[in-house]
């Protein structure tokens, strides 16, 4: 999905929105809507919202589910989940989510 992609069409959120809110703290439908206004109006994108949460890294298809479990097993930095999962070894896009989910997972 490009960065610039529509999630959101009610209140215009993109999907680089979503990726901030992310990379913010934002781990649940709840936090994304508070975060960026996108599933507030119609509910339409919360399927998109949920798909986004569950992925970490697109490029290497590596779920949110797959680097926490790395995170519980001792990676401690982007670097370790990147050689345990691949997550964060492409783009890069996904690092600063990979970073937030180590902070929040101490």
């Amino acid at each position: 999905m490009s960065l610039e992609q529509i999630v959101c069409l009610c209140n215009g959120v993109t999907y680089a929105q979503v990726r901030e809110a992310m990379a913010q703290g934002a781990r649940s439908v709840e936090d994304i809507q508070a975060a960026t206004g996108a599933g507030d109006v119609c509910g339409g994108c919360i399927e998109r919202i949920e798909k986004i949460l569950g992925d970490v890294c697109t490029c290497r298809n590596v779920s949110t589910e797959e680097v926490v479990k790395a995170i519980q097993n001792g990676d401690t930095t982007v670097e370790k989940v990147g050689v345990t999962t691949g997550a964060g070894t492409a783009c890069g896009k996904c690092k600063c989510v990979i970073e937030s989910l180590i902070e929040s997972n101490k």
